[in-house]
């Protein structure tokens, strides 16, 4: 019997089919192995990927600017004419030459060919000083000797004789071709500000020392496009100092009146006819002067290039008597020579310097960054002008040559202390952290600082985990360790089965439902947070001071059942004492009375609205995590102590906490990563306001929700568009760092109690 039994099993150990099955379990088993090498490698490989394309992305925000030369050429016009103003089109192909015997002369960009040339209507006389009206608008004033002045406005226009694209430079006149008497003798400096229908002029007559100011109203013509002024206000006064630059700013409120050593008298015009004296300040150090000073783009800060080959950024700051003061905010160094000019960018805060040594140098004012800088003509140069769209600049050598040079400068605006360091903006009152990426204003001063952001996400990840943790931690010790296996099979999935509510439902009800609910009830809030956690106290107390026969008909392992209608009436009860707390304690409105009286701001939408919807929404991946590490403790340890003599809670503090402390931290750990880049429910629900303050009662603005918000409307490839990449490389950064350090502390920690 037994030897039929053994030739039967080495038949089937031995025969065709058991070779088969052995082949076929080989081949599962290297397919499975390969499979799975294979997707794990392709996961790393993908996760790589997108880092690398991020980094791709962002990496040109900090490169420097490439600055090549195009052509050189002979100046067009006299070399005896002093140069006042180049006047470039956007296409870089033509210019206009200005000069102080009021020629205008049009050339091509390239060659240096003249294209068209004329005068100025100057009715005889000379041109005795010079003003740039508004650059953006191609809009330039000269003073002339009579006393008159000149607004004269360049355009270019386009045709295509031939099928061929040509660009004329064209000259216009918006207030007429014949200049407008304003004073009795020559004008030595002038400032002129146009707006929509005011035009205001400061200026001095050579000779005198007094500055007078003019303000005019500007009227359509019936007869040409043509504005009429006629004069509204003008007043007269003895400046402190002995004035070198008048410089009027782009509100037409601030008058600068600067000396050579850099002594300044600050007017306020709001009143034109009794200008206020509101400042007299020193912009240089007394061993150095003024060489030349200019308006940053908008006509706000002032850039005064210094004999020393400094440039100093000052523009108006409010004080704490909420008067404007002028301040200085910045400095650049250019070279060891004397600035001979600044040249300021149409668009952004960019602008060029040349020294009286031959030297041009690049920067940008906000990022505080020198892009380039290199020797041009050893005998010096006499201007500087940046074309309209940034890309190139145009040199005059004393020597008589004109040198053109294309520049490919993207992303001056974006330096490492502009994304993460306190920048002080124009109009503000101190240094900041800042994010505000547009505006309806084209001289717009973009604010990409990344620190509200990163703040706002760690804000509402910490908050949400404050309110998810303990609910999380504390029923998966309790489903793990203390409930019967048959409630447990049920209450696990329903908990697990949250996490699949999609979280644009959850920012839903959270913006629309619970914010206004809990503004509403703001008081009754606070109070659940009290009553519920004392009243399941009490109900425990009570419970355990009941009869054994009655605390019998309910299972130990299924009372905590009973704790769910306690909850509700609870919650209830708290609600209900939403206005007996508010009029007893904080004068019948708590909203109110957090504004007004405690001095807290409140926004509907903020941080405690996140901390319980997101919170909400991290509980089931928190438990279920928590409660599997919990659940699958060795029961021998759990039974040792147990026989050893110690209860149920010190068993669970003593033991199973210990052994199961790694993937209690690993499960928090998942649900700070969930955390920080959950997206729909702080864009729904926290204001997306980019704050950095802690109040609970004040929103954020999220890396994550600022990406959802933005990226739709960046122009591709403009700094906004790869600083919100970098956004996401910040993101992608900060989970892999958590995640690594958790990893490496929940192997320690594993190590640590691996021995129990």
């Amino acid at each position: 019997m037994e030897k039929n039994i053994e030739q039967k099993l080495e038949r089937v150990l031995t025969g065709p089919k058991f070779d088969r099955r052995i082949r076929i379990r080989n081949f599962k088993d290297r397919f499975a192995r390969y499979g799975i090498s294979f997707g794990g490698i392709s996961v790393i490989t993908a996760v790589l990927l997108i880092m690398f394309f991020l980094v791709y992305v962002v990496a040109p925000l900090f490169t420097s600017a490439t600055v090549e030369k195009h052509s050189t050429f002979n100046l067009p016009g006299s070399t005896q004419d002093e140069t006042l103003y180049y006047g470039i089109d956007e296409y870089k192909e033509s210019a206009v030459r200005f000069t102080e015997s009021g020629q205008l002369i049009g050339f091509n960009l390239n060659n240096g060919h003249v294209i068209t040339e004329e005068s100025l209507p100057l009715n005889g006389a000379k041109i005795t000083s010079f003003s740039i009206v508004d650059e953006s608008q191609n809009m330039l004033a000269f003073g002339l000797s009579d006393g008159a002045f000149l607004v004269a406005q360049y355009d270019y226009k386009v045709t295509y004789p031939n099928d061929v694209k040509t660009i004329l430079p064209e000259i216009k006149y918006p207030f007429g071709e014949e200049p407008v008497e304003m004073a009795n003798g020559a004008i030595s400096k002038i400032a002129l500000r146009l707006s929509d229908d005011s035009l205001v002029v400061a200026y001095q007559e050579q000779g005198l020392t007094q500055i007078q100011v003019k303000s005019y109203t500007a009227e359509s013509s019936f007869l040409d496009d043509s504005l009429m002024l006629s004069e509204e206000g003008e007043a007269e006064f003895e400046p402190k100092v002995d004035v070198a630059h008048v410089l009027l700013d782009g509100s037409m409120r601030n008058l600068y009146l600067v000396s050579k050593s850099g002594e300044t008298d600050y007017y306020d015009l709001s009143n034109i006819e009794s200008p206020e004296l509101i400042q007299q300040v020193s912009l240089l150090s007394q061993n150095d002067s003024i060489s030349t000073i200019r308006f940053l783009l908008g006509d706000y800060s002032l850039m005064i290039g210094t004999e020393q080959g400094f440039v100093y950024q000052w523009f108006p700051v409010r004080n704490q008597d909420s008067v404007f003061q002028l301040q200085k905010i910045r400095q650049f160094k250019s070279s060891n020579s004397p600035i001979a000019m600044i040249a300021i960018e149409h668009a952004r805060k960019g602008f060029a310097t040349i020294d009286q040594a031959g030297q041009f140098d690049l920067f940008h004012s906000t990022s505080e960054r020198h892009l380039d800088s290199f020797e041009v003509d050893p005998k010096g140069l006499s201007f500087v002008s940046i074309m309209p769209r940034a890309n190139g600049v145009l040199l005059e050598t004393k020597s008589g040559k004109i040198l053109t040079y294309n520049v490919e400068n993207e992303y001056a605006d974006v330096s490492f202390k502009s994304l993460w360091g306190k920048v002080w903006y124009e109009g503000y009152e101190e240094p900041s952290y800042t994010w505000q990426s547009s505006s309806a204003s084209s001289d717009f001063e973009p604010k990409l600082s990344m620190m509200p952001l990163t703040f706002g996400t760690i804000k509402a990840a910490i908050y949400s985990m404050l309110f998810a943790v303990p609910i999380a931690i504390l029923a998966a010790i309790y489903t793990a360790f203390f409930m019967d296996t048959k409630t447990r099979q049920w209450i696990k999935p329903s908990v697990e089965l949250i996490e699949a509510l999609p979280t644009v439902i959850l920012g839903f009800l959270a913006g629309l439902w619970l914010a206004p609910m809990m503004e509403a009830n703001l008081s009754g809030f606070f109070a659940i947070l009290i009553v519920v956690p004392v009243g399941i106290l009490l109900f425990g107390f009570g419970w355990s001071r009941l009869p054994k026969s009655i605390r019998l008909l309910v299972p130990e392992g299924k009372r905590t059942l009973l704790m769910i209608p306690v909850v509700f009436l609870l919650g209830y009860f708290a609600m209900s004492m939403d206005k007996p707390l508010e009029n007893t304690f904080f004068n019948g409105d708590m909203r109110h009375w957090l504004t007004y009286s405690a001095g807290i701001d409140f926004d509907q939408r903020n941080a405690m609205v996140i901390g319980f919807a997101m919170g909400f929404a991290l509980i089931p991946t928190i438990f279920s995590v928590a409660e599997d590490a919990l659940y699958n403790v060795p029961r021998y340890l759990i039974n040792g102590s147990l026989a050893l003599g110690a209860s149920s809670w010190q068993t669970m503090v003593g033991v199973v906490l210990p052994t199961a402390s790694p993937g209690i931290f690993s499960a928090i750990m998942l649900g700070f990563g969930r955390g920080v880049g959950e997206t729909m429910i702080v864009l729904m629900a926290s204001g997306n306001t980019p704050l950095m303050d802690v109040n609970i009662f004040e929103g954020m603005r999220t890396l994550s929700a600022n990406l959802a918000v933005e990226m739709a409307e960046a122009e591709v490839y403009s700094s906004h568009y790869r600083v919100l990449f970098l956004s996401g490389l910040a993101l992608f950064v900060f989970t892999f760092f958590f995640n690594t350090l958790a990893e490496i502390v929940r192997e320690r920690m594993r190590r640590k109690y691996s021995s129990l």
